[in-house]
């Protein structure tokens, strides 16, 4: 896993330096103008994702390795992929960037703590040099610095980065397909046995996750475009943030499949939920 885990803190880098390239200040003050569609899909992406995860690990009995990746997944942010295909599916784009944008900078809390407390409560060890701290301060250096610097070179050459948005946005995509052809490179052997056995839960995952935060969406949100948008928002997470966690406090590629296979299996649930979501409006 030695190629994956040099490449996966620097790609995330550059693409969380390409999500603050896509923010202004606007998109955090939107919290304050909008709160209740905010808390909405806040609620359901930082608190009710992990506790579906964590349900799915025990009802299914996974291994220690995919329970815990499960987990890792659940509780890494949306990305830069579920703007876009919000903005496909005819949502509130601008809400979508708020909740990436805020969840992402807090991931730096959050998911040290949701990975070391499902882990202690499935009983998975922890490598002994790794603590929750230690976690949050190297996210924060690849997550939050970024995200930061994006915004400060944004504010002094808005032209011409809002110009260059849809080329960025292509590129931290492909930056994440890279990540993934690494994993296949390095454990093409075994890759298999390990989407074979994640595969099922990541996909119980996905389609219940955005089946119940659309149908709480419709009972508490403003409008079908904010449904639309925390639905996304709570089936694509963001990744290469998911690999950096897992290839930061484990040693075995197990716990990082499941993060590849929910990248995969996204895109097509993702798609055939706008299909439907079209096909209903």
């Amino acid at each position: 896993m030695e190629i994956v885990t040099k490449i996966a803190p620097i790609i995330l880098a550059i693409i969380m330096l390409g999500l603050g390239l896509g923010l202004s200040i606007k998109d955090f003050t939107r919290v304050l103008k909008y709160p209740k569609d905010f808390f909405v899909g806040f609620i359901c992406q930082l608190i009710l994702l992990p506790i579906v995860a964590f349900c799915i690990a025990i009802a299914l009995n996974l291994s220690a390795p995919i329970a815990i990746g499960l987990m890792i997944i659940a509780a890494a942010p949306g990305g830069v992929t579920s703007n876009v295909l919000t903005k496909f599916a005819n949502g509130d784009v601008a809400l979508s960037i708020t909740l990436t944008a805020v969840v992402s900078l807090l991931s730096v809390l959050s998911v040290p703590f949701i990975v070391i407390t499902s882990a202690n409560l499935l009983d998975v060890t922890i490598l002994t040099d790794i603590s929750m701290t230690g976690i949050a301060l190297k996210m924060a250096l690849v997550v939050t610095v970024p995200v930061i610097i994006g915004m400060i070179i944004r504010s002094f050459a808005e032209n011409f980065i809002s110009s260059k948005i849809n080329i960025i946005n292509k590129l931290t995509g492909w930056l994440f397909v890279v990540v993934f052809a690494a994993i296949w490179v390095e454990e093409k052997d075994n890759i298999f046995t390990y989407l074979a056995q994640a595969g099922f839960a990541v996909l119980i995952l996905n389609v219940v996750m955005m089946t119940l935060a659309y149908f709480i969406a419709k009972k508490f949100v403003s409008g079908i475009p904010q449904q639309k948008c925390i639905a996304l928002e709570c089936g694509l997470q963001n990744g290469t943030l998911a690999v950096f966690v897992a290839t930061l406090i484990f040693d075995d590629i197990a716990y990082v499949v499941p993060t590849g296979a929910y990248a995969l299996l996204m895109y097509i649930t993702g798609f055939i939920f706008i299909y439907i979501l079209r096909k209903s409006n």
